[in-house]
């Protein structure tokens, strides 16, 4: 069994006992958290597409832990100009545990 959840803009396939790293969602480590924006359930071959969610459907999931991502460089530069520039970036992220899929 397996759904699709929409998150942040994000659309991602899910399964209980999957561990997910998302965008920074509101809560604390050890929080629940329902999400309600399901896009597609599978079950047992059968399978049900929302329009645009399918509805009654919900994922319950639990907050492991708030972070930052590996970091990613940036850097820009125009050729015979001089102009060189150098950012760093670290996405913050929030870790889920997927604990139940109901339809």
């Amino acid at each position: 069994m397996f759904a699709v959840v929409d998150l942040g803009g994000s659309q991602i396939k899910v399964e209980e006992g999957d561990r997910i790293r998302v965008n920074t969602i509101p809560g604390e480590p050890g929080d629940k958290v329902t999400l309600e924006n399901v896009l597609l359930i599978e079950r047992d071959g059968d399978t049900k597409v929302g329009t645009p969610r399918v509805e009654g459907a919900t994922v319950e999931a639990s907050i492991l832990e708030h972070g930052k991502a590996k970091k990613i460089r940036v850097f820009k530069m125009k050729r015979r100009k001089g102009y060189r520039r150098h950012n760093g970036h670290r996405q913050p992220f929030t870790e889920l545990q997927i604990e139940k899929i109901s339809a």
